[in-house]
């Protein structure tokens, strides 16, 4: 149960119902402080909508940074939103062969990525190694994204597990999927 009232659109002044028209458990619980909840959204929109890095590789990034971090919600969310962006469950097979530190069929860029990402969560940051093997295949521009959005959803995760925040129960099927150890 989460910590704070989640708010519907007639809870909230009519500048604000914009931001709950994802109707998500996360956007109902954030507009308790609105602006904040625009900022938020601000840079969550800018990392789904304007950023150029590769939206496939981006999503393979936020999955293994839920994944790592035995976040329900923020997994199984982006599982269905990384399928809109071309993450296939091939894709998915490898992320969690990686993670155990098993061979996959990702390509070698993906890998890298998964690998930057667990150590962002795990380390704190990517190591000299990952971050040059990584910054051979993109642009500096791109290099700035993938780090922010790694860390942004860091963040996520947190406040997701702070809050407390519910998962919404239709997307309890993807984690029938992929089940997360530990998770229940």
């Amino acid at each position: 149960m989460a910590r704070l009232p989640y708010l519907e659109a007639d809870q909230v002044a009519p500048e604000y119902r914009e931001m709950l028209k994802r109707n998500t458990n996360l956007h109902k619980l954030l507009v308790n402080s609105p602006e904040m909840a625009r900022a938020f959204n601000g840079i969550g929109g800018y990392i789904r909508f304007k950023s150029k890095l590769d939206p496939r590789l981006r999503e393979l990034a936020i999955l293994q940074v839920g994944w790592m971090e035995k976040s329900e919600y923020e997994f199984t969310h982006h599982v269905k939103i990384g399928k809109e962006f071309g993450v296939t469950d091939e894709d998915i097979a490898g992320l969690m062969a990686e993670t155990e530190g098993k061979p996959s069929k990702l390509e070698p860029l993906a890998r890298a990525i998964l690998k930057g990402a667990r150590e962002m969560v795990r380390e704190l940051a990517m190591s000299d190694a990952t971050f040059a093997e990584i910054k051979q295949h993109l642009s500096d521009e791109h290099m700035v994204d993938l780090v922010l959005t790694i860390a942004f959803y860091c963040g996520v995760v947190r406040v997701l597990a702070t809050m407390t925040i519910d998962n919404e129960s239709y997307y309890k099927e993807v984690l029938q999927q992929y089940p997360i150890p530990g998770v229940n």
